[in-house]
């Protein structure tokens, strides 16, 4: 009997002593994937952060969140399942920065390609007409080319800057102006033309991708709609029959038709989406 329970504590302090190995382990490799992955985006973003410290708010917030999960839910394993599923959310916010910061590039470069226009319609070389308007550029579109002013100042040239440029910004709108100016600048045309003709060309689309967002509006609200539907009734009927609703939070069953409706739910909103987006 002695030798019994001897094994059987030690048998415990061992897998007490893996899990606590195994552990620290897949912490260390967490904090280095989050801090590499997060200079690589704040660098992206022209953003100045300390990646060590987001990584300590980042594991704050998934140690509360369990924590409010299971006291809420009395469930260890929806606890477990939200600290996951939080744990994508970095990636989810400087995802969601970088296609803001898209975005107003995009609607920024009409005008700047205007501007370049003028200045070269003055007498100035583009790489002139660059240096002196970047200054003038609202954000972010002038980080842009104020990296592609230090390019040249270090010697490179104009075409690899160019190229340099439509990897940093890969939207069609910077490389219909990049194709522009590597043409003018090749063949000896004009410029300011080229300048102007791109500038309209990317109004119109804009103009275009405007008048589609706003038809496509309500199919893009009914997603939303429908899909917070079924998550709204879950509440309600919690509070209106707690008793018969708490099996989907004690019980396997309860946790599959959960994780059955949450797919469902995505898969339904994602189709919608996908059919009332048309890209121009």
């Amino acid at each position: 009997m002695t030798l019994l329970l001897i094994l059987s504590v030690s048998t415990a302090m061992l897998l007490v002593w893996a899990g606590f190995t195994l552990g620290s382990q897949l912490l260390v490799d967490y904090r280095q994937r989050f801090t590499a992955d997060t200079t690589f985006n704040l660098r992206e973003l022209y953003m100045v952060a300390d990646p060590v410290k987001l990584y300590a708010l980042n594991l704050v917030l998934l140690l509360l969140a369990t924590m409010m999960v299971w006291l809420m839910t009395g469930s260890a394993i929806l606890g477990v399942v939200s600290a996951v599923a939080l744990g994508f959310l970095p990636w989810f916010a400087f995802n969601l920065l970088k296609k803001r910061r898209m975005e107003l590039i995009e609607q920024q470069l009409p005008d700047t390609l205007q501007l370049f226009a003028g200045a070269v319609r003055a007498g100035l070389s583009l790489v002139g007409a660059i240096r002196q308007i970047t200054s003038e550029l609202p954000l972010p579109i002038s980080q842009e080319f104020q990296l592609m002013l230090r390019e040249q100042r270090l010697g490179v040239s104009l075409d690899d800057s160019l190229e340099n440029l439509t990897h940093r910004v890969p939207i069609q709108a910077i490389n219909l102006m990049a194709s522009a100016m590597r043409i003018a600048n090749e063949t000896g045309g004009s410029l300011a033309e080229s300048l102007e003709r791109a500038a309209h060309t990317l109004r119109s689309q804009h103009a275009m991708e405007r008048k589609i967002r706003a038809l496509t509006a309500q199919g893009k609200m009914q997603a939303w709609v429908v899909g917070l539907l079924p998550l709204g009734l879950l509440v309600i009927l919690s509070k209106m029959e707690p008793q018969a609703m708490g099996m989907l939070w004690t019980t396997r069953i309860g946790w599959g038709a959960i994780a059955l409706v949450l797919m469902l739910e995505f898969f339904g909103i994602w189709f919608i989406r996908k059919i009332v987006a048309i890209d121009v």
